[in-house]
């Protein structure tokens, strides 16, 4: 999926309460974050908020080298969304799946 020198995102989505979206944040950046900085390939991420009758709809990109530095993070299926408990507890709803987008143009 990855060509030489591109990188590839990997796109979830969930749904949560203001305050779920709150504890979400900081479950993301103080603990999954740390886990994923330590991982080879792993080149960020973006945390988007957008406000949907009353919930928050959550979209979290991250972004990597290539398709092979995400199986180390999302193997056996890379298709599967990982969430943890600490996550799934906090959150109304999540998508079970990921998609994946070959990154062809950064500024």
């Amino acid at each position: 999926m990855s060509e030489a020198g591109a990188s590839v995102m990997r796109q979830w989505r969930a749904r949560a309460t203001p305050e779920g979206a709150l504890a979400y944040r900081a479950h993301l950046s103080g603990s999954v974050l740390p886990q994923l900085q330590a991982l080879a390939g792993f080149r960020g991420v973006a945390l988007l908020n957008r406000q949907v009758a009353g919930e928050v709809e959550i979209t979290v990109q991250t972004r990597w080298e290539s398709m092979a530095a995400i199986a180390v993070f999302a193997q056996p299926d890379l298709e599967a969304a990982v969430v943890e408990p600490a996550a799934a507890a906090v959150l109304l709803s999540y998508d079970d799946v990921v998609t994946h987008h070959q990154v062809i143009l950064e500024g």
